[in-house]
């Protein structure tokens, strides 16, 4: 039975070489994945995944109006072999319905779907697309990551164009390192409330 899975994190935990790692897995033994993204994370080129220590793959780009199920339900019935896994990266910049649309594959076309994301952003409110996979997915996994004092990082802070830490800001901004320190969730309650 196909399950929707959701493998979430803060940034920095390795959830894109997770992914591209079981493409990978698949692939080599002769089957077809589906790979997704988000169209305005363009971090690694248009249409492109990369992950921190050097891996990277093409990938299909969505907009969050675009019907996923519909996209897989074509690739599956193309003429280039079915499907066997779809992944999507950045799952949290999902739309609810993106996600329904992703339980639909796993349960209609019987394909398994592994979604990787951030569950908070750096104030540490749920990404619409997390929040939805958070309340449908089959299964769900954390990937982990440590804060600078050893604990589990469980938060994300955002720095600004200055270094320091934003507080507040549009939910979504594209970054990477230069962007985003990982922290537990003590020393991320110290930063943020700080004066």
């Amino acid at each position: 039975m196909a399950k929707l899975y959701f493998s979430y994190a803060t940034m920095n935990a390795g959830k894109s070489t997770l992914l591209l790692q079981a493409s990978y897995n698949y692939r080599e033994r002769g089957m077809r994945t589906a790979i997704f993204i988000a169209s305005f994370d363009d971090r690694a080129g248009a249409g492109r995944i990369s992950s921190r220590i050097g891996l990277s793959a093409d990938a299909i780009a969505f907009d969050q109006s675009d019907d996923l199920y519909r996209h897989i339900e074509d690739l599956n019935g193309n003429g280039e072999g079915p499907i066997a896994c779809v992944f999507v990266d950045e799952a949290q910049f999902l739309t609810e319905e993106q996600v329904w649309q992703l339980a639909r594959v796993a349960d209609r076309l019987h394909i398994p779907v592994m979604a990787y994301g951030l569950r908070t952003d750096f104030q540490g409110k749920l990404f619409p697309g997390s929040k939805a996979l958070l309340a449908i997915a089959d299964e769900m996994r954390e990937v982990r990551t440590i804060c600078h004092c050893g604990r589990k990082a469980t938060m994300v802070v955002r720095l600004g164009a200055d270094g320091k830490v934003a507080k507040h800001g549009a939910q979504v901004e594209i970054g990477g390192n230069d962007k985003y320190v990982s922290y537990c969730r003590r020393h991320w309650d110290d930063i943020m409330n700080a004066d």
